[in-house]
């Protein structure tokens, strides 16, 4: 009698198994990267670039593949080049530079802009006394002066300072300026040069798109109040931050945490427990990302289940609440990502279509590209979307190369097999896919780690493989309590906050003795740093080809992307 297909391979441990994770495909991958390759190409530019010409060639090729392409491969040549300078007319088109302003120095000037992200408001003085409130964030102009009025459409950087209460108080304080709002004010305006040094916050800003900053400025007024979807969002995450403090006055650190790890509000984690999670190389547990979306989603699924709703009503508001909990949380690329995924896998599985991971990654980062390009070059993008890559391109078919090779009791009859026997099974089935798993995301987290924050994190295998499980109990008791205090059942929300407030002790006590060994972290940092991009891009790659080839040893097996990254470690990693 022939093995069923989904039979797990246990014949012979010599045989490379067929694994389920090996087959799928990925075509968008033709036009992601050649689009990626074009808005890197034009970033690194020296000068900017005829964006119309480009155009003009890209649409000259994209005709050529059209005719060539039944007959010969320049056909797809044709239209990678395509792509390719598509991506790069996109990057020019999207930063819109005024080069005329790098000649100029700073002036004062007095703008209109539409807010489009806030970062967190107010700051404090020296020895913790109160300075003066301050606002600051992404934004683009809608009006200017006369003799300004290029400006118009262009992004900046604000950091402004607020008018102050008569007699100190707060009933006349402008309302809290969120995402759409339109404000006027009055500062001195810096325009960024096109080439900065990307490891400094101008070259976080330039990376986002800005090509000026407005600092040392006041605000003048509120033009346009927020859209109400926004003042929504925002009413929300303050009534789900009171929620997941409730009874944690005497924890205040530990509501901190759960804040930043359920509602991605890392501005309430201190500096001593930043370090502590970025040294040991989890700080990724507090960006709303895969982790957090496919517990949020699960927890919302069981909810749904539980009242009984139908299929397609079930997907439908779930995908809704899902949504809105992205928005929530500020609606990072790596949630957004996530969100897009679980969307389209939750799609397919209702149509009844064959799930495909990699191409739903595929789709999510083009889709993301197409509507805003500039998003490539964070760090947000850059690490969500490359860890989430090697979970399954590397990952995954490693812990079921593992998981074939390695079988339990494999002489043992599953349907003779006793109940502690097949509690050890599920147990090895686990450990192993999850050390699969840990191994890829560590391999792209110590260039990551090492180009973003200057630390190398060998020990961060081993965390994440105790703490990610830890920080989805976390995640999801905090789903937990939002629902229990969003109801008005206020004693249940406060039970599971303790048992949040616990888990979360014993995460940092147990980090706090981990980070005692000598090896667990170190300083590293790539010079000059463009290496370690072309690090992660050669890892992605070794990974992809290893995919193509399903592993096989003549073409270096698993052992390929391991390489890759010990030798780029070893030999342009530079401690400090």
């Amino acid at each position: 009698m022939s093995q069923p297909q989904d039979a797990t391979p246990e014949a012979s441990p010599r045989t490379m198994p067929k694994l389920r994770s090996l087959r799928h495909r990925a075509p968008l991958l033709w036009i992601l990267i050649p689009f990626m390759a074009g808005l890197a190409a034009a970033k690194t530019a020296p000068h900017a670039l005829p964006a119309g010409w480009i155009l003009g060639g890209a649409l000259v090729l994209a005709l050529a593949s059209i005719a060539l392409a039944p007959r010969h491969w320049s056909g797809l040549a044709a239209l990678v080049l395509s792509v390719f300078l598509s991506g790069a007319a996109s990057y020019e088109i999207n930063r819109s530079r005024l080069a005329a302003y790098d000649a100029l120095p700073p002036r004062e000037a007095r703008l209109t802009l539409r807010v489009t992200h806030t970062f967190a408001q107010g700051v404090r003085g020296a020895q913790g006394k109160s300075a003066a409130p301050r606002i600051s964030g992404l934004a683009r102009v809608t009006d200017a002066a006369p003799h300004l009025k290029e400006l118009v459409g262009q992004r900046v950087y604000y950091s402004l300072s607020l008018p102050a209460a008569p007699g100190g108080g707060k009933e006349n304080m402008p309302p809290a300026i969120l995402r759409s709002s339109e404000i006027t004010a009055i500062g001195v305006l810096y325009s960024l040069p096109r080439r900065v040094a990307t490891d400094s916050f101008d070259g976080y800003l330039a990376s986002s798109g800005m090509n000026f900053k407005f600092s040392r400025g006041r605000l003048l007024g509120v033009e346009k109040q927020p859209t109400a979807t926004a003042a929504f969002y925002e009413r929300t995450r303050q009534r789900f931050s009171e929620i997941l403090s409730a009874g944690l006055d005497h924890r205040p650190q530990q509501a901190g945490v759960l804040r930043a790890m359920v509602l991605g509000q890392k501005q309430d984690i201190e500096e001593q427990q930043h370090a502590l999670f970025l040294g040991s190389g989890t700080m990724h547990l507090f960006a709303i990302s895969g982790l957090h979306i496919a517990v949020i989603a699960t927890g919302i699924q069981f909810l749904l289940l539980f009242l009984r709703l139908p299929v397609w009503p079930r997907v439908i508001a779930g995908t809704l609440a899902l949504y809105v909990y992205v928005q929530i949380t500020g609606a990072s690329p790596s949630a957004t990502r996530a969100f897009t995924m679980v969307a389209l896998l939750q799609a397919s599985l209702l149509l009844r279509l064959p799930a495909n991971a990699i191409a739903t990654l595929a789709f999510a980062a083009l889709a993301t590209l197409l509507v805003a390009p500039m998003q490539l070059f964070s760090a947000s993008f850059q690490m969500s979307y490359s860890i989430v890559a090697a979970l399954l391109l590397f990952g995954l078919p490693l812990g079921e190369t593992w998981l074939a090779r390695w079988v339990l009791f494999r002489d043992t009859p599953q349907v003779a097999r006793n109940w502690l026997q097949k509690k050890a099974v599920v147990a090895h089935r686990a450990v192993i896919s999850a050390l699969g798993i840990s191994i890829a995301a560590s391999l792209v987290s110590a260039i990551c780690s090492t180009i973003y924050f200057k630390l190398f994190t060998p020990g961060a295998l081993l965390a994440n493989l105790v703490l990610i499980p830890a920080a989805a109990l976390v995640i999801l008791s905090g789903f937990i309590s939002l629902f229990f205090g969003i109801i008005g059942i206020t004693p249940l929300s406060v039970l599971f906050n303790h048992a949040s407030a616990l888990l979360l002790c014993t995460m940092e006590k147990s980090l706090e003795m981990f980070l005692k060994i000598p090896v667990v972290a170190m300083p590293a940092h790539f010079s000059p740093q463009w290496i370690g991009y072309c690090a992660l891009a050669l890892l992605l790659a070794s990974m992809l080809c290893g995919y193509s080839q399903k592993w096989a040893r003549r073409s270096g097996g698993f052992w390929l992307p391991v390489s890759v990254a010990v030798l780029v470690l070893a030999f342009f990693a530079r401690g400090n």
